[in-house]
């Protein structure tokens, strides 16, 4: 590798439900990776961990590592842990009258999502999800707007009065609000706020308040609701834990905010008013990290997969546009957050493997070993088998090279349990059991990666697979084998690919606000202009209210670069296409003209051109604004071809057990593969943090870039 003379000044942290990846990034792009356990209970100690880490990689101390830094980025599962294990505020709700049971109704979609298939088919096991707020700390006010924002119904003040006094005597940490069409006309909400704060200090009471117009103002009461509330029960632990990594970086002499990543791929301070919006971080950055090779390498169609120790996540972009979902599933709540789309199963080397002793059935999780206890090879107190456990018993993994020597691995145990509690009961060997299992999973993940290119309307073929996470080289054979990709990719440092991902991304505010604007197929140029104009007051206003957040942030005006975006749909249709406007300004009718010349091209792209249906007309359904700012980005350095011997990082050979015997694996380094090396297998091409696997007859390839490029025979 190239010699490293300047000190990074980018750190990029992912931490996931497992293991906790650092990126270290110099003026130039060069980089090194770190890895260490994820801390759960207090997600510092593992951050800490792993830039240590990082920075043992790069040659110097974590005091001139932070002290010489100007960004630290982290991306986590904080927040979404804190929703998944109900350990939240506790707090109250007050809305219109009459909907004071929409918490507990739930809707259809989300009631039944995340139930397997056997489930959705027996109601009987069926169960809306635990509600944020019982029905007790639910109050409703008199009041009513209607979807034009006009009043109906005038807001009793002494309801307001009523409905707060109860909720602090309930000792509510938060109180929620949210009316009807208040992202039309928030009037009600700022009221009710007032009133709630008076009484609040009049109590001589600690309680927050919260609004849905602030939060989320777009239409869909239901998303809108659960917005505000998981913002208010959810960010706090998140804040803390943020706080946290942000007070252990200046101690070492960090001298600005730490930075996260928004769940639209972007960055922003820890202290952003709607940090929900960062609640699944860590994924996103394998996306925009995706985005960023896709150029390098001149396909802008990718599908990219990230297995680690817990799930098995995939992105798509599809000649070059990647999908916005505003309505996101999180823990089986629908949410008004727009986010980078994301197909998700539970598949990872930290599945836990069960075999039922009766029918002799084989079960992959959901469960996973996670970190603590974690595998039991591990030994750090895990009892149960694991897909991790199987990967040791076959020679894949290099027990003395796990995390670069940092954790020994103990076979034997991991051999003695899986024969117990798994092989015996299904009557076969340890090897055949360990390989089947991994191929259960390989198979699962496989499956997923045809659901998710079958849905995009082009063939396979054109996909580039991008295969990423702690776990993904390791099991790449099997998961992409026999899909016909055009190209299989993988990453020297792809164990850390999303905390890369994570510094391409630039400093960014999103803004929206629903809106419902019907433009008619035959619309006249005169309505087209008067379009134009309601369009252009609404990006004004959201433009300013992103450019005032980000000057708040500490970036300057000259420096912030903004970028109008419409919702839009053929009318009649269910589902919008997000739309990067060509314009800022639309005066004319032919300014209009072009915005909808650009709907029909993105939406050409993302399902067929034959699809577009201009004569139902047009509905722009939300408007919105992207605010950004630059920094500095990781840059990958283009080298000549050299010759393909990869002898010069052959480092022995291993027995590895792999199609149904064990061969004598040829071993590499992956680090020290060069441009134009080819590796055929079987081999085992290892890295302090991750392992790839080539079966026989396979071989991978090193391109200029560095990039893995894994070929089936």
């Amino acid at each position: 590798m190239d010699q490293i003379t300047t000190n990074p000044i980018v750190i990029g942290i992912d931490a996931g439900g497992t293991m906790t990846d650092t990126i270290l990034v110099d003026q130039d792009g060069h980089f090194k990776i770190g890895k260490s356990a994820t801390t759960p209970k207090d997600e510092a100690e593992g951050f800490l961990a792993s830039a240590e880490d990082a920075a043992d990689a790069w040659g110097i101390s974590l005091q001139e590592l932070f002290s010489g830094v100007n960004v630290v980025l982290y991306s986590g599962t904080g927040m979404l842990n804190t929703l998944l294990s109900r350990t939240g505020r506790k707090l109250g709700l007050i809305t219109t009258k009459g909907l004071e049971d929409m918490i507990l109704m739930g809707r259809g979609l989300q009631a039944w999502a995340d139930y397997s298939y056997a489930d959705r088919l027996h109601a009987v096991t069926h169960h809306h999800p635990v509600p944020l707020v019982p029905r007790r700390r639910t109050h409703g006010v008199t009041e009513r707007i209607d979807q034009f924002g006009d009043v109906i119904l005038p807001l009793y003040d002494h309801d307001v009065h009523a409905a707060a006094r109860k909720l602090i005597a309930d000792k509510v940490e938060a109180i929620c609000i949210m009316t009807v069409f208040s992202h039309v006309n928030p009037a009600h909400e700022k009221r009710i706020a007032e009133i709630c704060r008076e009484e609040i200090a009049a109590a001589g009471a600690d309680i927050l308040v919260y609004t849905s117009h602030e939060v989320r103002p777009v239409i869909r009461e239901q998303s809108r609701l659960n917005s505000v509330l998981i913002e208010a029960y959810a960010t706090s632990r998140g804040r803390k834990q943020l706080k946290g990594i942000e007070d252990v970086s200046k101690k070492y002499g960090f001298k600005y905010g730490v930075q996260t990543l928004l769940s639209f791929g972007g960055l922003t301070s820890i202290n952003h008013p709607r940090l929900h919006e960062t609640m699944i971080s860590g994924p996103i950055g394998g996306i925009l990290g995706a985005a960023y090779v896709g150029k390098l390498i001149g396909n802008d169609s990718l599908i990219c997969s990230d297995m680690g120790g817990t799930s098995f996540d995939m992105g798509v972009i599809t000649r070059g546009q990647t999908r916005i979902e505003n309505e996101p599933l999180m823990d089986r709540f629908k949410l008004n957050v727009p986010t980078l789309h994301l197909d998700t199963i539970g598949a990872g080397a930290g599945m836990i493997l069960k075999v039922d002793p009766l029918t002799k059935k084989v079960s992959l999780g959901p469960e996973s070993a996670g970190s603590d206890p974690g595998p039991i090879c591990f030994a750090k107190g895990g009892t149960e088998p694991t897909i991790a456990d199987c990967d040791a018993i076959l020679g894949r993994l290099n027990p003395h090279y796990f995390l670069g020597g940092k954790v020994v691995l103990q076979v034997e145990k991991a051999r003695k349990a899986f024969e117990e509690k798994c092989a015996r009961l299904l009557g076969v060997g340890v090897e055949e059991a360990a390989e089947g299992m991994i191929e259960m999973l390989e198979a699962d993940a496989n499956n997923a990666l045809r659901r998710v290119i079958s849905g995009q309307g082009i063939h396979p073929s054109e996909f580039t697979l991008l295969s990423y996470g702690g776990s993904g080289p390791l099991h790449l054979a099997g998961c992409s084998r026999g899909v016909g990709f055009k190209d299989i990719i993988t990453f020297q440092f792809a164990a850390a690919f999303s905390a890369f991902g994570c510094t391409t991304a630039d400093f960014m505010r999103r803004h929206s606000v629903s809106t419902q604007i019907d433009i008619g197929a035959r619309a006249s140029d005169d309505e087209l202009v008067a379009f134009g104009r309601k369009v252009t007051a609404v990006w004004n206003d959201l433009t300013r209210a992103a450019v005032d957040e980000m000057i708040a942030d500490g970036h300057s005006r000259d420096k912030i670069r903004t970028a109008p975006f419409l919702m839009m749909r053929y009318t009649g249709q269910l589902e919008d296409v997000e739309v990067m406007a060509p314009l800022s300004v639309l005066q004319s009718a032919d300014d209009m003209r072009k915005v909808i010349d650009e709907f029909e091209a993105v939406y050409a792209k993302v399902n067929h051109r034959v699809s577009r249906y201009g004569e139902a007309g047009f509905s722009i359904t939300e408007l919105g604004l992207v605010a950004t700012a630059d920094k500095v980005k990781p840059v990958l350095l283009k080298r000549p071809l050299g010759k393909s011997d990869p002898a010069s990082a052959h480092k022995g050979v291993r027995e590895a057990y792999v199609g149904g015997r064990w061969h004598k694996a040829n071993l590499y380094e992956m680090d020290l593969l060069q441009p134009g090396h080819e590796v055929t297998g079987p081999a085992i091409i290892e890295h302090p943090a991750t392992t790839l696997v080539v079966h026989p007859q396979d071989r991978v390839h090193v391109d200029e870039w560095t990039l893995l490029h894994y070929t089936h025979a």
